[in-house]
């Protein structure tokens, strides 16, 4: 899966995701830290990236809804320090089939994985 990290997210996440076999690639890499998210989001969309983020402007199912994008992944820690982020973020992806989340709104917390489905 081709993935951009959005710069809320530790950078460490690439190598990972890698090691995982996925494209991954952030935004801060892209030249885009500080970038509006209109920016940001049409990028990961034009590279046929899906996203994953902490910001919550991403979060409007009328705006982001299934089957319209690539795919998103909110991550909603309750503790969202940087070791927190990068283990529940590898885990998912590591633990789930992820093979059906293109296209798809995921959103990702402490105890659960939610998937919304075009």
């Amino acid at each position: 899966m081709k993935i951009k990290l959005d710069e809320n997210l530790p950078a460490s996440l690439v190598e990972s995701l890698a090691f995982l076999g996925h494209d991954a690639d952030t935004v801060v890499q892209e030249g885009l830290a500080g970038a509006v998210d209109p920016q940001v989001w049409r990028v990961a969309q034009n590279e046929g990236r899906f996203f994953i983020t902490q910001d919550l402007d991403f979060s409007d199912l009328r705006q982001f809804f299934p089957g319209s994008h690539h795919g998103i992944m909110l991550v909603r820690l309750r503790d969202p320090g940087r070791i927190a982020l990068h283990r529940y973020v590898v885990q998912a992806f590591a633990d789930e089939d992820t093979s059906g989340w293109l296209g798809c709104f995921i959103v990702l917390s402490d105890h659960k994985i939610r998937v919304l489905r075009p």
